[in-house]
């Protein structure tokens, strides 16, 4: 590899906001946001909107859209078109 032309890759903590929940890995981003992990280092802190421990698709927790009502909508609307 090159020198001095790639991003320093570091151990990094990510946040959930809407969880709660921290995760310790790697990665290039930098903040200037710090935290004590449970090891006792002090680690850059992203702060994310949303992760798997949050995200619907990962924990189950789906809403259901009224489909049903949607279609009932649409097929109003569009009872007598194209007769």
């Amino acid at each position: 590899m090159k020198t001095d032309i790639h991003p320093d890759y570091q151990a990094v903590v990510f946040r959930d906001l809407a969880s709660g929940a921290t995760f310790l890995t790697r990665s290039t981003v930098t903040s200037s946001k710090t935290m004590e992990w449970e090891d006792g280092t002090t680690y850059p802190v992203i702060d994310v909107e949303i992760s798997s421990e949050s995200h619907p698709f990962y924990t189950g927790k789906q809403r259901i859209m009224d489909s049903a009502g949607r279609v009932e909508k649409f097929n109003q609307r569009f009872k007598g078109f194209g007769a």
